[in-house]
């Protein structure tokens, strides 16, 4: 197996197993999990894990695991284990339909394989509804991001080279119509693009509802509001404030609002929702053999004359009240604005909840013709950056190569890309000291960019705005620099920020005296271990204290945390007995790569000569798969034993799989788990084996198999040593 592919099954074991995970995405920085269960993510072994930067588990049954620029690779590795087969099948209308239950019942119970209650109830976004909304967000604009930033260099690139005359900003010249055209596009047809995204993750047909606002973008319905063609069917008002004329059509004897729809990112949105809604009533009352044709064509009529008539004008109202009542403050309170932005952004990036704001930023282009919001936004970036500057430089007076390469490839990110997330996760949030010396910056940084922006405003169409703007999306790095009026005030403004907690940090270091900023006795210095201090993500994340610590612990049971109960503790464990009866074979010879990696503990594997699968200790169920394969049990002293029955048997939906218990039942060795036809397991393709791995291998000395031998259900095939 791969490193990634190491990696990955160590992170889905942690989040519970491929038969916990209902669904799986990424974005730039991390995997998104949606669970069967969000109690049973291991934290602790999460961030134990050493490509894990940060694991936010969230309402819903949803986990964030951050592991940096690496993403993409582990995410196909996730879904390349055998575990994980059914997950790419199932992340459509079921997974998503499931996903929005569970953020419906708010479950926020703790794990038992890593977080306390409290660890867990303090890290997760526990408001169900407001977490699955930011969801809905994020996922509607995280696939186009790519494409966004390519536009917003392109811009960047164009508005440098007639800055500097080497092009002439001629409309006659077909060259420059036409790189204009490569970037108007993504803006002009955003709207499509976020429907197909919208729709898709509400788990309907994305190309209805990509169709449906497509419609709105034809050339048919433009000519609407063409008068000389329409007579008096076509009603224009003219509206002096916005500078722009309303018109409306009679369409079925219905008055129709027409409205320029490209660039638009609201009504989508909304479309999106009502089409969910619409297209699951559809489905459930049209019979199987006729829904491939008649829901998305009942769909499309539908949802799409209510977008003509109704969810159009509503967003383009609401999008448009939006843009002018953010354009009021910053026109109001310029100051407050340019304070406020930067001073946000360091909480909201690490809880996802920025999304909305990259949602405003489009809906002011659209409205507006030009946005304000990122001119502070850059001055939060250009902080973070400077921070983590400040680290480099100390990793270099300190030749910590491993910090040094970290910092390289953040700032790398982050400077050429305007990707705050490798610095945040991979830097920032594990030192509390660095957040202070960060808020400085973003302060100074907004001081600046206000005090300058009130003096010499952006020139806009009608007058001008305080502080910086831009008519594009522009993703702040380096190399968008360009695409900002004012590009001066906007440079000087994004230098203090950065400069400031670069120098703050390198004279008063970012660590924690006793970890990291000491030295010890012989004068080299102390190298913090990755989790050795309290960090910044505990403050935020954890106000009941510090750091969570990771490695083997995960919670304590009640004997270790109380002096009285550990004197009078349970019995230790130790040898782990045969679920089945059969003939014993190392992981090694099993057939299956995960198993033989050891990234779900030392084991065995049994060659079954009987049906009845029976629990190899006495412990409590933690895992009971619904499909019947895979069994998880807790003994009272803390070893974590994981039964698998069969290879790829989740691939059979429970078919053949008599389960004889529940999650959370406390069973004895030899009790039933699950009686399974293995005929049907062959039938199918399967191996038949039944795998069975101490999960926690390494909390204890030593785990030894003992292999190649005939066993009977009972006999000892594990010993585990203290």
């Amino acid at each position: 197996m791969s490193a990634n592919g190491e990696v990955a099954a160590a992170i889905v074991a942690a989040v519970g197993g491929g038969a916990n995970v209902r669904g799986l995405s990424h974005c730039a920085m991390r995997l998104r999990f949606e669970l069967n269960d969000g109690g049973k993510v291991d934290l602790a072994g999460l961030e134990a894990i050493e490509s894990v930067l940060v694991a936010l588990p969230q309402s819903g049954d949803r986990c964030q695991v951050v592991v940096g620029g690496g993403v993409e690779a582990l995410y196909e590795a996730c879904l390349a284990l055998p575990d994980m087969r059914g997950v790419r099948a199932h992340d459509a209308a079921d997974a998503i339909a499931d996903a929005t239950h569970a953020a419906r019942r708010g479950k926020t119970e703790a794990g038992v394989g890593g977080s306390s209650p409290e660890s867990k109830s303090a890290t997760r976004v526990n408001i169900a509804w407001l977490d699955a909304f930011f969801d809905y967000l994020a996922d509607s604009f995280r696939p186009i991001l790519g494409v966004l930033l390519a536009a917003s260099i392109i811009i960047a690139t164009v508005n440098l080279l007639i800055s500097l005359g080497l092009v002439a900003d001629d409309e006659a010249s077909a060259g420059l119509m036409f790189v204009k055209a490569l970037w108007e596009g993504v803006f002009y047809f955003m709207p499509i693009m976020v429907a197909y995204n919208a729709a898709r993750k509400l788990a309907v047909d994305p190309w209805v509802g990509g169709a449906i606002m497509a419609a709105l973008m034809t050339p048919q319905f433009a000519s609407l509001a063409d008068s000389s063609r329409w007579g008096d069917a076509v009603a224009c008002v003219d509206n002096a404030a916005l500078g722009t004329a309303s018109c409306s059509v009679s369409v079925f004897g219905l008055p129709m609002q027409l409205n320029d729809y490209s660039g638009n990112v609201c009504v989508p949105l909304m479309m999106a929702a009502v089409l969910g809604l619409v297209y699951r009533g559809l489905r459930r009352v049209v019979p199987p053999s006729m829904r491939l044709v008649f829901v998305p064509f009942l769909s499309l009529i539908v949802v799409g004359s209510l977008t003509a008539f109704v969810i159009g004008p509503l967003g383009v109202w609401v999008g448009n009240g939006l843009g002018v009542a953010f354009a009021w403050l910053n026109g109001h309170a310029p100051f407050v604005f340019a304070l406020l932005v930067p001073l946000m952004y360091p909480f909201l990036v690490p809880l996802g909840l920025h999304w909305p704001v990259n949602a405003l930023i489009l809906l002011n282009i659209q409205s507006l013709g030009y946005d304000f919001i990122q001119g502070p936004m850059g001055v939060w970036n250009f902080a973070c950056f400077g921070a983590t500057a400040g680290v480099l430089v100390l990793a270099l007076r300190e030749h910590d190569t491993q910090m040094r390469q970290t910092c390289v490839s953040a700032l790398a990110a982050g400077l050429l890309g305007g990707v705050s997330e490798p610095s945040l996760y991979g830097i920032h949030l594990r030192y509390r000291r660095i957040y202070p010396r960060m808020l400085a910056g973003c302060a100074v940084g907004g001081l600046t960019i206000a005090v300058l922006g009130w003096l010499f405003p952006s020139a806009v169409s009608g007058g001008s705005v305080p502080g910086v703007t831009t008519t594009a999306f522009a993703f702040t790095s380096l190399l968008t620099i360009p695409a900002f009026q004012r590009m001066w005030v906007y440079g000087v403004s994004i230098a203090v920020a950065f400069v400031l907690p670069m120098v703050l940090i390198v004279m008063l270091d970012y660590r924690e005296p006793e970890t990291g900023g000491s030295r010890d006795v012989d004068g080299e210095r102390a190298t913090p271990s990755r989790d050795g201090s309290p960090t910044a993500l505990a403050s935020i994340f954890h106000p009941h204290g510090g750091a969570e610590v990771p490695g083997d612990a995960g919670v304590l049971d009640d004997a270790e945390s109380s002096g009285d109960a550990a004197a009078a503790g349970p019995q230790p464990t130790e040898s782990v007995l045969a679920p089945v009866s059969g003939h014993v074979i190392a992981l090694d010879d099993a057939g299956d790569k995960v198993f033989a990696s050891r990234a779900l503990g030392e084991g065995v594997g049994v060659e079954p000569a009987e049906s009845r699968v029976v629990a190899p200790v006495d412990g409590v169920l933690t895992t009971v798969a619904a499909t019947g394969h895979v069994f998880g049990i807790k003994t009272d002293d803390g070893v974590e034993v994981l039964v698998h029955v069969g290879l790829d048997t989740v691939r059979m939906g429970g078919e053949g799989f008599a389960v004889a218990v529940a999650k959370k039942q406390r069973v004895h060795a030899g009790d039933l788990l699950v009686t399974v036809d293995e005929n049907r397991i062959r039938a199918a393709g399967h191996a038949a084996t039944v795998m069975m791995t101490v999960i926690n291998t390494a909390k204890f000395a030593a785990v030894v198999p003992r292999v190649g031998i005939d066993v009977r259900a009972g006999d000892p095939v594990i010993d585990v040593r203290r």
